[in-house]
C-alpha cells in the first residue's frame, strides 16, 4: 500500500477535521480548530483538496474578509484546492423551519443570498461542484408542512440558483445529498431515486445531480452501493460523502470503513471501475473522546482505510480464481442485450434464438442451474480479509 497522494483525489471537510464534538448531550470537547492549520495538516497528509461551509471559514477570525484571505494563502502555500463548497443552512436558529422550504418567506429569500454570497466566494476559489444538504428542509408534524408546496419552493430555489451561476458564468454544478431523518424528523429528498425523480422537474437538470453519502443511505436501510451505481448509470454522481455507518440509527460518521467494511470494499470497487473521477471527499466526524491531535490520526485513516480495500478490489479482480468464479456465475452475460441485433419480438415469441441448453428453453431444467454465487462472496471476503494474495 502505498501513502497517499494528491493524485488519490482525497478531500476533507473544514467541518469534519474541525468538529468540536458537540452533541445533543454535550458541549463542545475540542477547541475551535483555526481553517489554516487545518489546510496545512491534511497537505502534510496527501490530502488532495478541502471544502467548507460559509460558516467553518469563522471558526477563529470573526472576519469574514480577513479570514477568506488567510484561507486563501493556506492554500496557495499548500497546493491544496477547493473542488466543493456549500452553505450552513442549519445550525443558526432562523434555520429552524427549514431554508428554502420554511415556511416563512422571509426565511427563504434570506438563505438565497446567503447561497448566492457563497457562491460566488466558491467560484472564485475554482470550484466546481456546490453541494446542497436540506437538513432541516423537512418537518415532524405532517399537519405543519404542506410537502406539495414545499418541493414547488425547492424546486424555486434551484431554479433561481442555477439560473445565478449561468448568469454569472460560474463553471458550478449543484449536488443534492439526500438524508432520511436527523435533525428533521422527516428530511425532504429523502433518499437517491427521491432526489433523481426531483432533478427531473427543474428547469436546468443539466446542472444538478448527487452527493450520495454513505452513513445517510444507511440510515435508509439501503445499499449504498447500489444507489451510486443507479447515480452513475444516470450520469448524476457529481460528488458523494465517504465515512462509516452502523445500521439504521442516527448519523454517526464514522471514518470510512469502520462500519460496514463489506459495504465499503464492494464501494471501492465500484468508485474504481465504475468510471468515477471526481474527489474521493470523507464526510466524517472525529469521535468526542479523542483530543485535537487525535484528529490527524483519524483523518488518515479514512485515506489508509480506502488505500487498502484499492489494493484488495485491485487483488480480488485480479485473482484467477476471481475470474473464473464470476464467469461461472454469469456475471458478464447481464451485459449482453437480451434481444440480439436484429431479432424481434416475434422471435422472441417463437424462441428460434440458440440458448446454453440447447433446444427450445425449459424452464424446468433451467431452474436446476445454480449460479454459483456462495464462492464468489466467499472470494470477495477472503480478499477483504487477507487470506488471499
Amino acid at each position: 500500500m502505498t501513502e497517499p497522494t494528491p493524485q488519490d483525489l482525497f478531500t476533507f471537510g473544514l467541518w469534519t477535521v474541525g468538529w468540536q464534538g458537540r452533541d445533543p448531550f454535550g458541549d463542545a470537547a475540542r477547541p475551535p480548530l483555526d481553517p489554516v492549520e487545518s489546510v496545512h495538516r491534511l497537505a502534510e497528509l496527501g490530502a488532495y483538496g478541502v471544502s467548507f461551509h460559509d460558516d467553518d471559514l469563522l471558526a477563529v477570525e470573526p472576519d469574514r474578509d480577513r479570514a477568506v484571505a488567510a484561507f486563501r494563502k493556506a492554500l496557495a502555500e499548500t497546493g491544496l484546492v477547493v473542488p466543493m463548497a456549500t452553505t450552513n443552512l442549519f445550525t443558526h436558529p432562523v434555520f429552524r423551519d427549514g431554508a428554502f422550504t420554511s415556511n416563512d418567506r422571509d426565511v427563504r429569500r434570506h438563505a438565497l443570498r446567503k447561497v448566492m454570497r457563497n457562491l460566488d466566494l466558491a467560484a472564485s476559489l475554482g470550484a466546481h461542484t456546490y453541494v446542497c444538504w436540506g437538513g432541516r428542509e423537512g418537518a415532524e408534524s405532517d399537519a405543519a408542512k404542506d410537502v406539495r408546496a414545499a418541493l414547488d419552493r425547492y424546486k424555486e430555489a434551484l431554479d433561481l440558483l442555477c439560473g445565478y451561476v449561468l448568469d454569472q458564468g460560474y463553471g458550478l454544478r449543484f449536488a443534492i445529498e439526500p438524508k432520511p431523518n436527523e435533525p428533521r424528523g422527516d428530511i425532504l429528498l429523502p433518499t437517491i431515486g427521491h432526489a433523481l425523480a426531483f432533478i427531473d422537474e427543474l428547469e436546468h437538470p443539466e446542472m444538478v445531480g448527487l452527493n450520495p453519502e454513505v452513513g445517510h443511505e444507511q440510515m435508509a436501510g439501503l445499499n449504498m452501493v447500489h444507489g451510486v451505481a443507479q447515480a452513475l448509470w444516470h450520469g448524476k454522481l457529481f460528488h458523494l460523502d465517504l465515512n462509516g455507518q452502523h445500521g439504521p440509527r442516527y448519523d454517526q460518521d464514522l471514518v470510512f470503513g469502520h462500519g460496514d467494511v463489506k459495504s465499503a470494499f464492494f464501494l471501492v470497487d465500484l468508485l474504481e471501475h465504475g468510471g468515477y473521477t471526481g474527489p474521493r471527499h470523507f464526510d466524517y466526524k472525529p469521535a468526542r473522546t479523542e483530543d485535537p491531535e487525535d484528529v490527524w490520526v483519524s483523518a488518515a485513516a479514512n485515506m489508509r482505510t480506502y488505500l487498502i480495500l484499492r489494493d484488495k478490489v485491485r487483488a480480488f479482480r485480479g485473482d484467477p480464481e476471481v475470474m473464473e468464479a464470476l464467469r461461472d456465475s454469469r456475471v458478464e452475460q447481464l451485459s449482453v442485450p437480451t434481444l440480439a441485433p436484429g431479432e424481434t419480438l416475434a422471435d422472441l415469441a417463437a424462441d428460434l434464438a440458440p440458448n446454453r441448453l440447447g433446444g427450445p428453453f425449459d424452464p424446468d431444467r433451467a431452474a436446476g442451474r445454480g449460479y454459483h454465487f456462495s464462492r464468489l462472496d466467499q472470494l470477495a471476503i477472503e480478499h477483504l480479509l487477507g487470506v488471499r494474495g
